[in-house]
């Protein structure tokens, strides 16, 4: 009570959120994209506290990522409670032109669960060539996908795993552009409809409308768009793609998307979900935040707040991965290891590198900061050219950074980044001696330097690649690439195409995050 809070409430790459209540539990989930495992679900008691307990889809043998283009995947989940069980259900948008999938670029997918956390079952494929489900349940009990563009209803069978009828649209929408991210929700004798649109870029917004019958016709609100960010110099933008829930005072709040803009109009540690207090009307309208555009900071909720520890040193004590670890990608199972060597995370070598989509085990977590630093420990012998592994900040395939420890005639230490040009080698130390080397990444803003020690205490820069526009969505403008989800900072290690499998012992990753609320 009393507390104030700030935006944005789930910092880094947690794009598209949709949350719900269930008894005094707030449960979350996001876009994953081609990342592993897929769609993390937080947990909250409070709006503002999250934590990851889990994900949507954990078995490799469920959801095959090894062939999906970057930025493509998971898109846009939706979480409901219905009839006791938890689902959720999220669009894979496969390959980019569709060839490869007889045409096909979308499918939704729905898994569900008696617990938030999971485990959840194999996913059940809704063949609707479309983006952005939720669900609804009508008052009568029938159950409906609801999809893009606009709000479309899709009826579903009783178990929800099977498509009744083809989609009918009920709202089309304002008529803006890049309709998507469509919910329903029933209240008061009303249903409302909300959409994303004007593009997941700046201009991005929400727009409502509502009908007396589920089908329509809509009335469009004379608050739209009830979420926008009309100042072009405010250090929260593309707010947009949001979901109402009720708290369990009776009051009401919107989780949204948006980004913090870096040193001008790049999106570098992603689309982060923000909250605001959602005001009803005398007419039975709603207005999110008053119609000012998000929030900076605000008044709590005022609920009973509950933090959570800080994963940002992980020591490998535990014989599981901590759940805010990504892989990119599907990892393999057979060639990393957190009991090979206690107190390690070991990671063997092998074929793919950071350029490839056959590169596995490149293991990174989202930076929450415009500004921190993250730092290793690692023990790694290479003995054959192209052998590396250090750390990496990764956006894609073709953008992304490497420090690494590797062998280019001898054991080096090398810095090297690909602009989406290819890999250059920006730094190299070369007479690296055979111990144990810290490698460490300092950021702040769009500029990024590279540190090394051989005892932990005594630091080096090797070199500072700067602008880092290059690891932002809006990195390379004219590329035809999709570009949806931030840079994420981690660790890897492969063998460069030479075919060896040696181990690279990670002792411990630990990230230093400075929060400046109004970093621009």
């Amino acid at each position: 009570m009393g507390k104030t809070y700030c935006n944005p409430v789930r910092r880094g790459f947690f794009p598209d959120p949709s949350v719900i209540r269930v008894g005094e539990d707030y449960y979350m989930v996001n876009s994953s994209f081609q990342y592993f495992p897929a769609i993390p679900i937080s947990h909250s008691r409070d709006l503002i506290h999250w934590e990851v307990i889990g994900h949507a889809v954990t078995e490799s043998s469920y959801l095959d990522l090894s062939e999906i283009p970057d930025s493509h995947g998971i898109w846009a989940p939706d979480i409901e409670y219905i009839n006791g069980r938890f689902y959720v259900i999220a669009t894979l948008r496969l390959a980019g032109d569709g060839k490869r999938d007889n045409n096909v670029l979308r499918r939704q997918l729905i898994v569900s669960s008696d617990r938030p956390e999971g485990p959840y079952g194999k996913p059940s494929w809704l063949e609707v060539d479309d983006i952005d489900p939720s669900l609804f349940v009508d008052t009568d009990g029938t159950p409906y996908m609801v999809i893009a563009a606009g709000a479309r209803l899709v009826e579903l069978s009783k178990d929800l795993t099977k498509v009744v009828k083809p989609p009918v649209v009920a709202w089309a929408g304002t008529g803006e552009r890049c309709s998507e991210g469509p919910h329903i929700f029933y209240k008061d004798g009303w249903y409302y409809a909300m959409v994303a649109e004007g593009g997941t870029g700046y201009g991005h917004g929400i727009n409502v409308a509502r009908s007396k019958s589920l089908f329509g016709p809509y009335e469009n609100s004379p608050y739209n768009p009830v979420m926008r960010q009309l100042d072009p110099a405010a250090p929260i933008q593309r707010a947009g793609h949001g979901k109402l829930v009720e708290a369990s005072d009776g009051s009401w709040w919107c989780c949204y998307l948006c980004g913090r803009p870096n040193e001008g109009n790049f999106t570098t540690v992603g689309r982060e979900t923000a909250l605001d207090r959602v005001e009803w009307t005398g007419d039975g309208w709603f207005k999110i935040n008053d119609g000012k555009g998000p929030s900076l900071s605000a008044d709590s909720p005022a609920l009973p707040q509950l933090q959570y520890e800080s994963f940002d040193l992980d020591s490998f004590d535990s014989p599981v991965l901590s759940k805010e670890w990504e892989f990119v990608r599907n990892p393999d199972y057979g060639t990393f290891s957190l009991t090979e060597r206690p107190g390690f995370f070991r990671i063997w070598t092998r074929d793919g590198t950071l350029s490839e989509r056959r590169a596995k085990n490149t293991l990174i977590k989202r930076e929450k900061e415009l500004c921190f630093e993250a730092e290793c420990s690692l023990e790694f012998y290479p003995k054959k050219d192209g052998e590396q592994a250090g750390m990496v900040s990764y956006y894609s395939t073709s953008t992304y950074i490497r420090w690494c420890v590797c062998f280019e005639k001898s054991r080096v230490l090398q810095l090297v980044e690909n602009r989406g040009e290819g890999e250059k080698v920006v730094a190299q130390i070369d007479s690296v001696p055979e111990s144990k080397v810290f490698l460490k990444i300092s950021v702040s803003g769009q500029t990024r330097s590279f540190f090394y020690s051989f005892d932990g205490k005594d630091w080096k820069e090797a070199g500072k690649i700067s602008p880092c526009h290059f690891l932002a969505d809006e990195g390379r403008p004219n590329s035809g690439e999709k570009r949806h989800t931030g840079t994420l900072t981690g660790i890897y290690a492969n063998n460069g195409g030479c075919g060896s499998r040696i181990p690279a012992d990670f002792d411990y990753v630990n990230f230093f995050f400075v929060h400046k609320q109004n970093a621009v």
